[in-house]
């Protein structure tokens, strides 16, 4: 007989109501599977309190570089989504836009499913000559386009960007191992984009995130498998602030201060959107390299992080594209050691992508998740990657992109920070942090929770919002509807064998802040000469 924090007469009620795939709700399967030691009464209790016991997360001085209220807010899921309102806002600029990013690609389009669509940098070239005060300023990590297109053309003049209104700037201004990581668009000072999606190829993906896609094609004809990510829209004082981010970036590179610009008017907004917050308290959380050059650098986000981690009582939701900080690992495993804490779900990408990659990052991944899995006492744990099946059934990875953490119903954070070292301080990162009291919002932070998880499971947003606000569970909700081709896998690790600490050689390949020792060999090499030469003149 099923035992549990929910009991048998609320998953009843659940019995009749068809999900995605035809497939009916079977309580017996279900509490198979799930047991006492997995989820346990402090989940239930713990969802029953009505106000989160601790302060605000947001504070400004310490986990955010800036504060400021957000007019209006758009969660944008997955690419198709992001281009599309992009396209609705880039149409409405009058005089400035600045685009930030690891990585540029003029080639993308921005509705690729449309036959007649122009190319990005074709549509950005129409808009200086039809606008004559429009100026379009790109600034973008130098070694991007080497590691994304194995190509030195975008260096140099090309047919979109020779205009003088046009400029793209390569940032070199980084320490060794270190890049431009920010991800940020923003159109006359008054709406900015801000999230972990790039303009570039291989980041288009529509939410069915099926395993063959003809619109998911490189502009150089390849094509490339599923993958996830999340982006933001948002008007307000927070979009000016976020305009400032993109100015000091600008003038680090190229020494030129830029003005704020002022347009009359509305603040562009996609037409059909409707915003899912409105006059939210909001911040910006930033990295850059620590202590390096003589400045201290920002590491704001890496504390944003621990806070939200620490503050959340409910349900914790986490997306990352790696999962390699042993810091935030140590955080997670007070959470999960706690008689009374949150429930935890994590969704990582699994696949590595090149030698040290895989050797650093894909075991630091594994050990770090049997790290958690030995802390998880009460069973509130679970970290899922996301398959969709082939032509043959057989699981093909969605690759998770996204960086988000949700914070039961009162917080999320979204931008460009991964969960791993170099995140912390030594790349150039920005995140957004939306925080709200206001039954409106904190509704509105849950129905973007319930919306991912129906995407990642296949299954309808209000299956998910009912069986989490009937049961107080998230894992019930998903060992219920987690029975479709397309869903979550368990990140399975031995967890009684094998090591839970970090591989000699992460702060190398992974550093934390900015790695000196080639400075140093070459300062202890001329200080070896000048002896040597000293002795000889003696």
């Amino acid at each position: 007989m099923f035992q549990g924090p929910w009991n048998i007469l609320q998953l009843s009620a659940l019995m009749g109501h068809a999900i995605d795939g035809g497939q009916k709700v079977d309580v017996s399967n279900f509490s198979s599977k799930t047991s006492p030691s997995q989820t346990g009464s402090s989940a239930l209790s713990s969802w029953r309190r009505s106000e989160p016991s601790g302060r605000a997360i947001i504070r400004p001085g310490r986990n955010v570089w800036r504060s400021a209220e957000a007019e209006r807010v758009g969660f944008l899921i997955d690419g198709e989504e992001y281009y599309q309102r992009l396209d609705d806002v880039l149409k409405q600029a009058e005089r400035s836009v600045m685009i930030l990013g690891w990585d540029f690609n003029p080639g993308i389009k921005l509705r690729p499913r449309d036959p007649d669509c122009p190319t990005l940098g074709a549509t950005l070239r129409r808009m200086v000559e039809e606008k004559p005060e429009l100026e379009i300023r790109i600034l973008v990590w130098g070694m991007g386009p080497v590691y994304s297109g194995k190509s030195l053309k975008m260096f140099g003049k090309m047919d979109w960007n020779d205009h003088p209104r046009i400029e793209l700037r390569f940032d070199f201004e980084h320490p060794l191992r270190a890049s431009h990581h920010q991800k940020i668009v923003v159109v006359d000072d008054r709406t900015a984009f801000v999230g972990g999606i790039d303009l570039t190829a291989r980041r288009w993906d529509d939410r069915g995130h099926a395993c063959i896609n003809p619109a998911r094609t490189s502009p150089d004809g390849t094509t490339y498998g599923p993958v996830h990510d999340m982006q933001t829209i948002v008007t307000g004082d927070i979009a000016r602030l976020i305009g400032d981010v993109t100015r000091r970036r600008w003038k680090k590179v190229t020494k030129i201060a830029l003005e704020p610009v002022t347009v009359a008017g509305e603040a562009a907004w996609p037409q059909d959107l409707e915003p899912n917050l409105t006059n939210c308290r909001s911040g910006l959380a930033l990295t850059e390299p620590w202590k390096w050059k003589g400045r201290r650098g920002h590491r704001e986000a890496i504390k944003l992080t621990h806070d939200a981690l620490k503050a959340a009582e409910r349900h914790l939701y986490i997306e990352t594209q790696y999962l390699a900080s042993f810091g935030v690992a140590r955080t997670l495993a007070r959470k999960l050691k706690a008689a009374q804490g949150p429930e935890i779900v994590i969704i990582v990408t699994r696949e590595s992508h090149g030698f040290l990659e895989k050797l650093m990052m894909g075991n630091n991944r594994t050990r770090l998740i049997r790290r958690l899995k030995r802390a998880d006492r009460y069973g509130r744990l679970r970290i899922y990657y996301a398959t969709t099946p082939d032509a043959d059934g057989n699981d093909r990875e969605i690759i998770v992109h996204s960086k988000l953490i949700v914070v039961d119903d009162r917080f999320v954070r979204v931008g460009s920070s991964n969960l791993n070292n170099r995140s912390e301080g030594l790349d150039t990162e920005c995140d957004i942090a939306l925080e709200t009291v206001e039954a409106a919002s904190q509704k509105a932070i849950l129905d973007l929770r319930d919306d991912l998880l129906a995407e990642h499971l296949c299954a309808n947003k209000e299956d998910v919002s009912r069986i989490i606000q009937q049961t107080g569970s998230m894992l019930a909700a998903i060992d219920i509807l987690n029975v479709n081709p397309r869903c979550l896998r368990p990140f399975e690790v031995d967890t009684l064998k094998g090591e839970i600490t970090s591989l000699i050689g992460t702060g190398i390949v992974d550093p934390k802040q900015p790695f000196w020792p080639i400075p140093e060999i070459k300062s202890g090499i001329r200080k070896l000469f000048s002896r040597l030469s000293f002795r000889r003149a003696a």
